[in-house]
């Protein structure tokens, strides 16, 4: 089997140092880099400085207006309320770059975060190809209906005393857990990546653990495992900031809409919620391990994490219950993508508070709208 059409997705406003650290000694290169930003000139000519020896002609840029013109020539006199799908100044813009990669037939899609760099004794591109292929790993299902990604990690902590990542659900029922493991072998359909020094954390544990600054005290020193799969029926916190998935998953894998009612930092966690509840349905797997890659996480109000959180935080804990109740009959990803919402949208009067009840409404508008969107490529 040849190597596989690549394509990188970042979303940043900073220098993208980070790549070139994560790409210059690979033996296998993407086909192309997109930079989702917001259209910086200074900003892009130093990038291009930065990264002119990746080779400038594969790495584009897409801000509000290479945006707006991509739309445009796309969906014509509708095009605004296809892009009405990327919110603003958020992460998840990410979900531009991955209609891009739709429609232009990239097999695989890395998304990484500009904030995380190279680690020794792994490949950022090869490690997560061979992550997405037909390999050994283990197979792991847990008691309670979640895995706790950071217990594939080793960190400066004592066992005896958990550490979750951010999206995992507070319930104590949750957090006490048991896990069955066997050997297994076979593709993914999304491989997530693991996390040397800063792990993916929420404000609180960062709060609890003395990160006044946004960054814990909580490092992670190696990874303890190359691959997990994670079985049928048990759901994880998928992190977009070192993450590969292949192209059919993209119709089921929108970022949610975030920055929106005060409310942030859960695109990726019930992206990944939506699309292993569907994965499961269809037969497929997704699996978390190598390459693990260096999260040099920068200084930021622990605050405005923790208020951008806290609403999100408590519609998590009733809505990956109803994803898990919802029965998926579809036999696409896409088609299961729209059932899914629809089913959420059924259940929306669970949600005790009108902010919640309007918040989920929207993000099923918009998961709807995606598929409407990606139909029309």
């Amino acid at each position: 089997m040849g190597i596989p059409k690549i394509y990188v997705v970042t979303a940043s406003i900073y220098p993208l140092d980070n790549l070139l650290d994560l790409l210059k000694n690979e033996t296998i290169q993407p086909d192309k880099i997109l930079v989702i930003d917001e259209g910086d000139e200074k900003i892009r000519e130093k990038n291009r400085e930065i990264l002119k020896e990746l080779d400038l002609e594969k790495i584009f840029f897409y801000g509000p207006r290479e945006r707006t013109e991509w739309f445009k020539s796309r969906y014509g006199s509708s095009y605004e309320k296809y892009l009405s799908l990327i919110p603003e100044r958020s992460h998840a813009e990410t979900s531009f770059g991955f209609l891009v990669a739709y429609e232009e037939d990239a097999e695989v899609v890395i998304e990484v975060d500009d904030d995380v760099y190279s680690e020794e004794n792994y490949s950022f591109v090869r490690d997560h190809l061979s992550n997405l292929s037909d390999s050994k790993g283990v197979r792991i299902s847990s008691s309670s209906s979640w895995v706790n990604t950071i217990d594939f990690l080793d960190i400066n902590q004592n066992r005896s005393e958990k550490i979750f990542p951010r999206g995992h659900p507070y319930d104590p029922v949750v957090r006490e857990y048991a896990y069955k493991y066997k050997e297994d072998s076979g593709e993914c359909v999304l491989n997530m990546g693991l996390w040397t020094e800063s792990p993916d954390l929420d404000a609180v544990t960062i709060l609890y653990y003395g990160g006044l600054d946004g960054v814990s005290k909580i490092k992670a020193r190696r990874l303890l495992i190359d691959k997990v799969f994670i079985d049928k029926g048990s759901f994880y916190a998928v992190c977009s900031m070192n993450t590969s998935f292949k192209k059919k998953l993209i119709p089921a894998f929108y970022q949610l809409y975030m920055k929106y009612m005060g409310i942030d930092r859960f695109d990726d966690i019930w992206s990944g919620l939506f699309a292993k509840k569907i994965a499961d349905e269809l037969g497929d797997n997704m699996c978390l391990g190598k390459p693990a890659l260096k999260h040099r996480k920068r200084p930021r109000s622990v605050w405005k994490d923790l208020r951008s959180e806290l609403e999100g935080m408590i519609i998590n804990e009733k809505l990956w219950r109803i994803v898990k109740e919802a029965e998926i009959r579809s036999r696409s990803y896409i088609d299961a993508y729209r059932e899914l919402a629809e089913y959420i949208e059924k259940r929306i009067n669970e949600f005790s508070e009108e902010l919640h009840r309007k918040f989920v409404k929207i993000q099923t508008e918009k998961m709807i709208l995606w598929t409407e969107a990606i139909v029309l490529l």
